[in-house]
């Protein structure tokens, strides 16, 4: 019996119709056991010679597990970052890998814009504060007041311009294509350095590759505003946690918010700070969104498999 592997830490197999109907033509499903991101050695065990096709969380898809997966033949993300598949080995050994581009776009903008307020307004601080015992209201800014710098002006990024101009926020972009039409309709700049300059706050929504590695290290931070704030929603190993973590020591930014971390879970320094806000990994954990991603991660996959011959 053919098998199709579920390796995100969660998935609602029995009110999706697509798997349903897979599950009715003979595919048995296997899920991830652990409830958790799997580990390289996890996700080999998993991948027997039985699995045909996967849809794929964040596990690390190496070139060692896509050799040794002999009978997989598709991979549908469960997502939109493909950062943890090695793509070269996959187009090498003829492996598709589809991914949910528009599922995550408004979960993820607004949770951006909610750390962006968050952190403003100092909101979990003052939360911790009185959860210890401590009544203190403490000062914050004004969203209508900054200038946010949007690094990265794909969908996210133009969603949350959108969310961001209904607060009277200024936002100016920062994207390599920041030329073609398709930016008419915002100030948009392909000076890095330029944005730095100009923005309060500055969001990034850049996908990881290994030429964004540590994309925002000292030398990027030390051209940050001083009194600025950091947002990384997007994808861990962009930040060089390190020297983020000097700068808010030293006081040169007034405060971050992350989502998405280099290793991940989560054990670094980052945490002793007060004015840091760091959550795990939940960009897209949002009910209605989730919703959509798997099911078009569940049709992706389908698709894949009436096109090989093997679902109808």
């Amino acid at each position: 019996m053919p098998k199709l592997l579920i390796s995100t830490s969660s998935f609602d197999v029995k009110n999706n119709q697509v798997l349903q109907n897979l599950q009715d033509q003979g595919f048995e499903i296997v899920l991830n056991p652990h409830g958790r991101k799997l580990k390289e050695e996890e996700v080999l065990e998993l991948l027997n010679d039985d699995v045909v096709g996967m849809i794929a969380g964040v596990e690390p898809l190496t070139r060692n597990v896509l050799s040794s997966a002999k009978s997989l033949k598709i991979i549908s993300r469960c997502g939109i970052g493909t950062d943890a598949v090695d793509l070269v080995a996959a187009e090498e050994m003829g492996i598709p890998v589809d991914i949910t581009p528009t599922a995550t776009v408004i979960a993820v903008a607004e949770l951006t814009v909610s750390l962006i307020l968050s952190t403003l307004r100092r909101t979990f601080e003052a939360s911790r504060n009185l959860r210890q015992g401590e009544w203190k209201p403490l000062m914050g800014r004004l969203l209508a007041s900054q200038v946010v710098g949007v690094i990265g002006y794909g969908r996210i990024g133009r969603r949350v311009s959108t969310l961001l101009g209904a607060f009277g926020a200024q936002t100016i972009a920062y994207d390599i294509f920041c030329g073609d039409s398709l930016f008419a309709d915002t100030v948009c700049s392909t000076s890095l350095d330029e944005v730095l300059e100009k923005s309060n706050i500055i969001t990034l929504h850049i996908p990881y590759t290994p030429e964004n590695h540590h994309f925002v290290g000292s030398s990027f931070i030390n051209k940050m505003k001083p009194g600025s704030i950091l947002v990384n929603a997007a994808r861990g190993g962009i930040v060089d946690e390190d020297a983020l973590y000097d700068a808010l020591v030293s006081g040169h930014l007034a405060g971050a918010a992350l989502d998405t971390f280099e290793q991940e879970p989560y054990s670094g320094k980052l945490l002793t700070l007060q004015q840091v806000i760091l959550i795990p990994h939940m960009g897209s954990y949002a009910k209605e969104a989730r919703m959509q991603m798997e099911q078009e991660a569940a049709q992706n996959l389908f698709n894949r498999l009436v096109e090989i011959g093997l679902a109808k």
